[in-house]
């Protein structure tokens, strides 16, 4: 290239360098790159407590062929939970909710079952949606009501739950008690499934609409 030409080109040159140049000021300095990664890591460990809460609370029993879901902040009482169902409480409160499955090996009717499951209780209340449900309410003699939800399964066998809570806090749980029977679902066990596998949330909530 001529020196003319070069001498021509030297201030194009110039004007794209400082066209793709940054300002100094513009960048971020070392610590609030490091401020800002800290943040995004806090909200990942965030939303990732948070999924793992929601799993936790979601239970689901693919043996016994059923799920509920427990109010947040509750915890579960593994001295009292086993392979048929699981107990969680309402820490301090003198609250708990058991949900369990129980085989039917006498083939009662869901009105033998209630009847055994509401004696010893007063101001027994409830009613049946057809023949494989139940919902009803009580006290326990103890100064504590009781919400009770049966749903019976295609095979006979039997999943009660039960949400005691004190009398007196009557207002606070009673909404709380219906929100989580109304999560139980039944559905086929996974041995008897194909190739046992866990029945699809819209198969589990047919199955307890049947």
């Amino acid at each position: 290239m001529k020196p003319a030409s070069l001498a021509a080109c030297l201030p194009l040159l110039a004007l794209v360098a400082c066209g793709r140049a940054e300002p100094v000021g513009d960048t971020p300095s070392q610590e609030e790159l490091a401020a800002a990664a800290n943040a995004a890591a806090a909200s990942a460990i965030s939303n990732q407590q948070k999924t793992e809460d929601t799993e936790n609370r979601n239970y689901v029993n693919a043996d016994r062929g059923f799920s509920v879901t427990f109010p947040e902040g509750w915890v579960k009482d593994g001295s009292a939970s086993n392979a048929d169902g699981i107990v969680y409480e309402d820490p301090g409160a003198g609250a708990d909710v058991r949900v369990f499955w129980q085989k039917n090996d006498a083939d009662k009717t869901l009105q033998q079952i209630v009847e055994t499951v509401s004696s010893g209780s007063e101001g027994v209340d409830g009613d049946f949606i057809g023949d494989n449900e139940y919902r009803g309410t009580a006290n326990d003699g103890e100064g504590n009501n009781v919400a009770i939800r049966l749903l019976k399964q295609p095979d006979g066998s039997i999943v009660t739950a039960t949400f005691v809570y004190p009398e007196m806090l009557s207002e606070q749980y009673q909404a709380i008690a219906e929100k989580l029977l109304d999560s139980l679902r039944v559905f086929a066990p996974r041995s008897q499934t194909p190739e046992g596998r866990v029945p699809t949330p819209v198969q589990a909530s047919n199955a307890a609409g049947n």
